[in-house]
């Protein structure tokens, strides 16, 4: 029986620094992230079979998890499977570049063009997204069946994989990702956080099937 375990994190605390400092990301990564995985193990050793699944066939298979555990899973599994994709998803030197020139490349550039106006303006669509997320919650770029890109949030710990569709590019907008830093002003940690986006990473996302 595999339990679930915590990755490690792909970079030293303070790598993010300026941007997201080295005590969120201990106390975010330590704390926040670890407890989602020991519930969840908690959650599923009533149900042991369901070890045998990963965190994601989990959320992309709610149906199939007994009732009386769904809500559980749902925040625990949805809370392990978001952030090991956030801290993947960022890096200190966005990718290669140097931070303030990090932007996607390719055709994840294009299809954001043709979809979004242009690069500033999915920021922009992107942030307000975010910001108007009432409460705890994620704002995610994601692509549909048909690989359309679509900017939407969700609350608490759900994950676009329960609706059918795919991740690519996340945001966690938890209090406890900025207040420490940013207090209560989301708006300037949404802004800061690009600067610190793993384009490349994103890319190879877009680019799976």
């Amino acid at each position: 029986m595999e339990k679930y375990i915590l990755p490690a994190l792909p970079y030293a605390y303070d790598a993010l620094e300026p941007y997201i400092s080295e005590e969120i990301m201990k106390l975010h990564h330590d704390k926040h992230h670890a407890t989602y995985v020991n519930n969840l193990n908690a959650v599923i050793e009533k149900n042991p079979e369901l070890f045998e699944r990963t965190a994601e066939e989990l959320l992309i298979n709610l149906e199939s998890i007994p009732e009386d555990i769904r809500t559980a899973v749902i925040n625990n599994a949805g809370g392990h499977v978001n952030h090991s994709m956030f801290w993947e998803i960022m890096s200190p030197s966005a990718g290669g570049l140097p931070a303030q020139a990090g932007e996607p490349s390719g055709k994840l550039a294009e299809e954001i063009k043709n979809q979004f106006g242009s690069f500033a303006e999915f920021q922009q669509k992107f942030n307000d997204e975010g910001l108007k997320r009432f409460g705890s919650g994620w704002v995610w770029l994601v692509k549909d069946a048909s690989g359309k890109l679509e900017i939407i949030s969700t609350a608490n710990q759900e994950n676009p994989i329960s609706n059918g569709k795919t991740p690519i590019l996340a945001n966690d907008v938890w209090e406890h990702a900025y207040y420490l830093q940013y207090k209560n002003v989301r708006a300037d940690y949404l802004k800061a956080w690009w600067n610190v986006v793993n384009w490349p990473e994103v890319e190879k996302r877009f680019s799976e099937k």
